[in-house]
């Protein structure tokens, strides 16, 4: 099966020069976790999710409306076409540990994206049980942790931590 039949389109994206509040009123009205970026040209130029929304308002100390969109996207973004494979997006997800991949024309012109939920839709109405075991294993990678150096200990870690 090829992305052409599972990917949503069309996408709602907006322009990779904006401020940060714009993608985040798109998440809302559309009920999305992720923006992706264009150009002028309708290119994709990047991605931004709404923990990069958060965490650029978290770390900068400035409402959305003042964060440039550029300071927190995500700018080295996985795609693909239209034409590649389920099974090329499912790659992409497990190995980048991403769950959504833009889909784009020969041009790099955003035509779409093919989500977890995307393939989990599929799943439900396929007849193979093959197409479960990949999802699962697509999602087992995906929600692994990735680990950003920081340790946040567990109560039961810390020795002096004594449950009453």
């Amino acid at each position: 099966m090829r992305i052409q039949e599972v990917m949503s389109h069309p996408v709602v994206s907006c322009p990779a020069d904006c401020t940060a509040d714009v993608p985040a009123r798109l998440m809302w009205e559309f009920d999305c976790g992720v923006i992706p970026l264009v150009d002028q040209d309708g290119r994709l130029a990047g991605v931004i999710t709404d923990r990069d929304l958060c965490m650029a308002a978290l770390m900068q100390g400035r409402p959305l409306f003042e964060i440039p969109v550029a300071s927190a996207m995500t700018r080295d973004v996985v795609s693909c076409h239209p034409d590649d494979s389920v099974e090329v997006a499912e790659t992409q997800m497990r190995d980048n540990q991403i769950r959504r991949v833009p889909v784009v024309d020969d041009d790099a012109h955003l035509i779409g994206v093919v989500s977890m939920n995307d393939l989990a839709r599929l799943a439900t109405n396929a007849k193979r049980s093959v197409v479960d075991r990949e999802l699962v294993r697509t999602l087992g990678a995906v929600s692994q942790p990735r680990g950003n150096g920081l340790h946040v200990p567990r109560p039961e870690d810390d020795p002096l931590h004594l449950t009453v």
